[in-house]
């Protein structure tokens, strides 16, 4: 009897690290939700033509300079992506993704800042699921246009894969993400979804439901943005 209790006692503190990583990530989708929706009511937000073209959208909320690390920065956030072969369909149950570098640590000036990404085309969001990416080598990136009446036509946004936006101190603008990196978070989507499963699976192949977790982040982006607005042969 003895021996089953302590067996029993020795699963439990097991299984509290683990518990407590998944409720860590349920709290970043909770609050990657909270994040888009409070950017997406700033007046000048994120132009919706932009937002109606994107494929996929990423949420990072308060990433953080690290000091010791000559300005680098991190940060864990979610990406979603629409659905359907040519990116047609309802935004993807999130795939947990992590913000790295160092060229934006010194702007951030050691306050925590929200970051909202744009991918715009099939082939950033296909070079996102598959590795590690650094924007501005293996992704061309661009600060993203704002405001409703923003001219979201202009070179620097027609050629960019991914468009970036941030947001510090009530501020909210475009800003230059260049030598920093993305991939996607292998670990933190075991904690969300309760066994190993590919970024690719969760965004592309639908094998996982939205977590409840993520229902305001998902359900907003069905709301603001229900179709995708790209030319159709960009897709293809």
């Amino acid at each position: 009897m003895k021996r089953a209790l302590s067996l029993l006692l020795a699963a439990a503190l097991i299984s509290l690290p683990v518990q407590a990583k998944s409720d860590k990530e349920q709290d970043r989708l909770e609050n990657a939700g909270k994040v888009l929706k409070e950017i997406l009511n700033i007046p000048d937000d994120i132009p919706k033509d932009l937002l109606d073209k994107a494929e996929c959208v990423i949420v990072i909320p308060s990433v953080v300079k690290v000091a010791f690390v000559f300005g680098g920065s991190y940060g864990r956030g979610a990406m979603t992506c629409r659905t359907g072969e040519h990116f047609t369909g309802p935004w993807s149950a999130p795939s947990m993704i992590a913000l790295e570098g160092g060229s934006f640590g010194l702007q951030l000036g050691g306050q925590a800042t929200d970051f909202v990404l744009l991918v715009m085309n099939p082939r950033g969001a296909d070079a996102l699921l598959a590795s590690k990416v650094r924007l501005g080598a293996d992704a061309s990136a661009a600060a993203g246009p704002k405001g409703r009446t923003a001219e979201a036509n202009t070179d620097v946004t027609m050629r960019a894969e991914i468009l970036t936006y941030s947001r510090a101190r009530g501020l909210f603008a475009g800003v230059s993400l260049e030598g920093s990196t993305l991939r996607t978070d292998g670990e933190a989507n075991r904690h969300v979804y309760g066994h190993d499963i590919s970024a690719r699976d969760i965004v592309r192949h639908g094998k996982v439901a939205v977590p409840g977790s993520a229902n305001q982040l998902i359900s907003l982006l069905n709301q603001k943005s229900p179709k995708n607005l790209s030319d159709p042969k960009s897709l293809q």
